[in-house]
């Protein structure tokens, strides 16, 4: 057999192996892709009204939930911008939760179980396929490695062998039998989308492996060495003088160091560990991130890590989230995406029915 043929021979039978999984990944991501904007339109609670009046303490919003909610945990406060309400984060009897509260007044908008909501069902079955975290993260993590193989296999087999074939290769034959016009398909968007497809499947690896996390932080740094964060020790002996809630102060000093920043949160991890606070340019974006650390306690800073200040490799993976989604390209990026995600779902489909049709012409010749 030819190198070419043994090639197609290991595309034929990856793609059979991984096509359903591919097929599931790819059509969960474009309905996941716009999920904020359709959330917008469909969901009143997530817009308030802009007040010429400070937000209220995170403090207070926890108590408002508590009252509300005697048997819930709330450590977590996040504000998403002035025109939008600020959440807490609730475990009631085991359940998480998303209370969505007026950011100027503390009045309750919506209570919402995360675990039934559409878009975290979606991502769920994106990322795990529904299976165990720790199951289903592998599944999809295979079958995105065998993806990536599929891709750079496809580029050799679509290599034409002289240069003036090259034309044949970069266009559909429309008016072709509909067999040919699906082969073509699959070679020609195949083509055209393997760069920009590899770039999202690498960056989907990040939540299935560490290692890649890891190779992020390489590839962003260069290979060169940066001082790793360390999490500050906690002195347990120190007490506070102030009457002054430790998040209150806490989401302060946030606002105080990045004034020009959208979103903020605000993270209560026990008299162990610092209370964090992080900040983003923009509401729902996830990336550009600044992070304080505090005395759980006292409230006093511990540590900064502006984004500004931060190693490129600690930027990339962070940023990770939003190239994968293409959110950090703004609207236009989500619709690169989107398309990305819908073309590469039809792949194992057109793969299947070329394979299919092989099979049938074979059985019929003999």
């Amino acid at each position: 057999m030819s190198l070419k043929k043994n090639i197609r021979f290991i595309h034929k039978w990856l793609g059979l192996t991984s096509g359903l999984i591919v097929l599931i990944v790819s059509i969960t991501g474009c309905i996941y892709c716009f999920h904020d904007e359709i959330k917008d339109l469909t969901r009143d609670y997530r817009k308030v009204e802009i007040q010429d009046k400070p937000y209220i303490l995170p403090s207070q919003l926890q108590q408002n939930a508590q009252s509300l909610f005697p048997e819930a945990t709330t450590d977590m406060v996040v504000f998403y911008g002035k025109d939008r309400p600020a959440i807490v984060y609730a475990l009631i009897k085991e359940k998480a939760y998303n209370l969505y509260f007026n950011p100027y007044s503390g009045k309750l908008l919506k209570q919402e179980n995360i675990e039934e909501d559409f878009f975290v069902i979606i991502e769920d079955l994106h990322m795990h396929l529904w299976l165990p975290e720790k199951i289903g993260k592998q599944v999809v993590g295979i079958a995105t490695l065998i993806f990536i193989l599929m891709l750079f296999s496809g580029i050799v087999l679509w290599w034409p062998k002289k240069r003036k074939d090259v034309k044949k290769r970069i266009k559909i034959k429309w008016n072709a039998k509909w067999r040919r016009v699906n082969y073509d398909w699959h070679n020609v968007t195949g083509f055209y989308i393997s760069l920009l497809v590899l770039v999202m499947a690498l960056t989907g690896l990040t939540f299935s492996y560490e290692w890649m996390h890891k190779a992020m932080y390489v590839v962003g740094n260069l290979g060169r060495e940066y001082p790793k964060e360390v999490t500050p020790a906690i002195d347990s002996t120190l007490t506070s003088n102030s009457n002054t809630n430790p998040m209150d102060m806490a989401l302060s000093q946030a606002f105080k160091a990045k004034p020009n920043d959208e979103m903020f949160f605000v993270w209560y991890q026990g008299e162990k560990l610092p209370i964090i606070t992080g900040s983003y340019p923009d509401a729902f974006g996830f990336d550009h991130q600044s992070n304080l650390h505090f005395h759980p306690k006292t409230g006093a800073l511990l540590s900064s890590h502006l984004y500004e200040n931060k190693n490129p490799g600690t930027q990339l993976q962070e940023m990770n989230y939003g190239l994968h989604t293409g959110q950090f390209f703004g609207l236009a990026g989500k619709i690169i995406a989107f398309t990305l995600s819908l073309l590469a779902a039809a792949l194992p489909v057109t793969g299947f029915i070329i394979f299919w049709g092989r099979k049938n012409k074979k059985a019929k010749k003999a």
